[in-house]
C-alpha cells in the first residue's frame, strides 16, 4: 500500500482531528506518529489538557496504524491511562501495532509531552473488514 496516499487520505477526511489541531506526521506498516500544539481550548477547568483532547490525538495515531496496511479497520475498543498532567507545549502519539490477524488488530499508543515523557498509554483493538480503505483505480 502506497503509505503517501493513506496519509493524504487521513489529512482529508479525518475532519474532526483537523479541526482540533491535530496533524498526521507519519504513517508505515503498522505504525503512525501525530501531532498536536496544546493551546487554552484544549484544557479544562483546572488548565490542564483535557482528557478529551489526548484521547483523539492518540485515537488518530491508532486509526492511521489500524489502517496503514490499506485494510479498512474500525475500532471495536479502546482505553487510555492518564499517567501525567501536562497543560502546554507539543504533545506527539505514536502507535504501534502489537498484534494484527485476517479479523483482529492490536495497538498501544503513546501520548508523549515535549520531553519525551508519557502523558497518557492508550490500548485499542479494531475490527479488519474485508474491503481496501482506498478505491482500487482501474488497471
Amino acid at each position: 500500500m502506497d503509505p503517501s496516499g493513506l496519509l493524504d487520505f487521513f489529512r482529508k477526511k479525518d475532519l474532526f482531528a483537523a479541526s482540533l489541531g491535530i496533524e498526521l506526521e507519519t504513517m508505515a506498516d503498522g505504525y503512525a506518529k501525530a501531532s498536536l500544539e496544546l493551546t487554552p481550548e484544549h484544557t479544562n477547568g483546572l488548565g490542564i489538557a483535557h482528557g478529551g483532547a489526548l484521547f483523539s490525538l492518540a485515537d488518530l495515531a491508532f486509526a492511521a496504524a489500524s489502517n496503514s496496511h490499506g485494510t479498512a479497520a474500525v475500532a471495536i475498543n479502546a482505553t487510555i491511562s492518564y499517567v501525567k498532567a501536562v497543560s502546554q507545549g507539543m504533545l506527539v502519539a505514536e502507535a504501534r501495532e502489537v498484534s494484527r490477524s485476517s479479523r483482529l488488530a492490536t495497538y498501544t499508543v503513546e501520548v508523549l509531552d515535549e520531553g519525551g515523557s508519557p502523558c497518557a498509554i492508550f490500548q485499542g483493538t479494531v475490527y479488519r473488514k474485508k474491503e481496501p480503505l482506498l478505491p482500487q483505480a482501474d488497471s
